[in-house]
């Protein structure tokens, strides 16, 4: 059986054509983009002291391109769609016994650490591990959560294999899950 091409296909120049891109475009109201700078400002009727909402990204993310060999975290917050700032990170290499501290982190308003969280001659091969303290940040935001919530800390181990390669770990959470992977 041959199929006619059918005229009123959804297709951006059939939305077009018959109006209805503009129609979606005026009942869609306004809308934020990514780079548009959210208040971070507790509304005026909270009492003095209370946590603020996260915002959204305000600058756009630094290129990588010919930056050396490093490590890089990136905590963002699905719960409440932005990137997570002030989320509190432990990082840990394994020494052949068990987990030894490297060092203690808290996330850029953008999500991202200050710093790489390891480069030049801390950056090596071998097992990390990278606790975040997922808890404690929904409670600083004012999330309110079972006790005990279900996530408190959360561990993330992964491997670096070729330390002449640079690592990003982006880490998606909420108060009840997360996911990560490698980046670029």
């Amino acid at each position: 059986m041959e199929y006619e091409s059918d005229r009123h296909a959804l297709t951006r120049r059939g939305l077009v054509a018959t109006g209805l891109g503009a129609a979606a475009a005026v009942s869609a109201g306004p809308a934020r983009a990514q780079g548009t700078p959210a208040s971070t400002a507790a509304p005026a009727n909270a009492p003095a002291g209370s946590p603020t909402k996260p915002g959204t990204l305000s600058t756009a993310p630094v290129s990588q391109a010919g930056l050396s060999p490093r490590l890089t975290l990136h905590a963002i917050d699905n719960f409440h769609g932005t990137p997570g700032a002030g989320m509190v990170c432990n990082l840990a290499m394994h020494d052949g016994t068990g987990y030894r501290p490297i060092r203690t982190v808290t996330t850029a308003p953008n999500g991202r650490t200050a710093e790489p969280l390891l480069v030049d001659e801390a950056f090596k091969a071998g097992r990390y591990e990278l606790v975040m303290h997922v808890e404690e940040y929904f409670a600083a935001l004012g999330v309110k959560l079972p006790t005990p919530n279900f996530l408190g800390l959360v561990p993330i181990r992964f491997r670096i294999r070729d330390a002449s390669q640079r690592y990003h770990l982006p880490v998606l959470f909420t108060p009840w899950g997360y996911s990560y992977y490698r980046g670029s």
